[in-house]
């Protein structure tokens, strides 16, 4: 899962300046994902701000607002410039700094890049309105949106070598990208109600009479609104746990990486258990000093030593 990268070539300069330019889209636009890519070494850094300014470019059509038609047509325009990278058609002084950046990374590190055409098919689905009507179906989604890039991720890290379990890496960065996507979800409730977007199943929903919607600051009274979060935090640290395990594959600097941007997401899960109405009423979010301190907890190796000793428990 690994390839050998030569840090030592000189980039060149418009190169240079396409990653400047997805670093600042990242820090700008995604502080949790850069409070956890900090930690990582420049070349690895850099990777992983070319893929966030990708998708932040996918994301941003399709929660523009231009018509569902306008929005097709920019995502398959995002598809072409795949197209591009994967052929090596982008040439260094090309005047779109995500591709220049995307395809020299692309170079450098064993990159699925079939996983940003599944995120384009999942803002698709965002673009055309789909519900989803079971967890099976939501997951699906999920996995466009977050598991992909997961398994991207990984295509940056890569795994230690000889590392046990090594096969199964991909396996977790997968569904570690659910956890991550379903706290969203959860967090963002009431800003998706009011786009008109509606992503938890509506088994559920029914099973726990919140069929009508989240588009007040309040629960309806007739509803079990707290069973629901309940039972969906349930499932959200379930996958958690699973996709901990990446964490003792990967590097010292990458494992601190992961375990700041996930921690984060863990304390928010955390957050939302505790006050379920809180996601009704605005964003729930944590504070520098909490983020800071989740990253040094990444940065000193102890969530991966706590995955590790939980794994080396349950091995048969």
């Amino acid at each position: 899962m690994s390839r050998t990268v030569d840090t030592t070539a000189q980039t060149p300069l418009p190169v240079q300046a396409a990653y400047s330019y997805c670093e600042a889209v990242t820090a700008r636009q995604a502080r949790n994902f850069a409070y956890g890519i900090r930690l990582l070494p420049a070349g690895k850094r850099q990777a992983m701000s070319a893929l966030y300014a990708f998708s932040r470019r996918v994301d941003d059509i399709g929660d523009g607002t231009l018509g569902p038609d306008a929005k097709q047509s920019r995502l398959e325009a995002a598809r072409d410039v795949l197209d591009r990278v994967r052929r090596g058609a982008v040439a260094e002084d090309d005047t779109d700094p995500v591709a220049v950046a995307l395809a020299d990374s692309a170079r450098r590190f064993p990159l699925p890049l079939e996983g940003l055409d599944e995120l384009i098919d999942g803002v698709l689905m965002d673009v055309r309105g789909r519900t989803y009507e079971t967890w099976d179906d939501l997951k699906a989604y999920c996995r466009c949106v977050a598991g992909a890039i997961g398994r991207l991720s990984l295509g940056v890290f890569g795994t230690t070598p000889g590392a046990r379990d090594a096969a199964r890496a991909p396996h977790y960065a997968d569904t570690l990208g659910l956890a991550l996507q379903l706290t969203n979800i959860l967090r963002d409730l009431r800003e998706d109600a009011a786009n008109g977007r509606s992503y938890l199943p509506a088994e559920e929903l029914a099973t726990f009479g919140c069929s009508g919607g989240f588009h007040t600051a309040t629960p309806a009274p007739d509803a079990d609104f707290t069973g629901l979060i309940h039972h969906e935090v349930r499932r959200a640290r379930a996958l958690f746990a699973e996709g901990y395990r990446l964490l003792p594959l990967l590097d010292r600097r990458s494992g601190a990486c992961v375990a700041a941007m996930a921690g984060i997401y863990r304390r928010l899960l955390d957050r939302i258990e505790r006050d379920p109405a809180a996601v009704l009423r605005g964003r729930v979010s944590l504070p520098g000093r909490e983020k800071a301190y989740v990253a040094v907890r990444g940065l000193s190796g102890l969530d991966t030593r706590t995955v590790t000793r939980r794994t080396e428990r349950t091995r048969p």
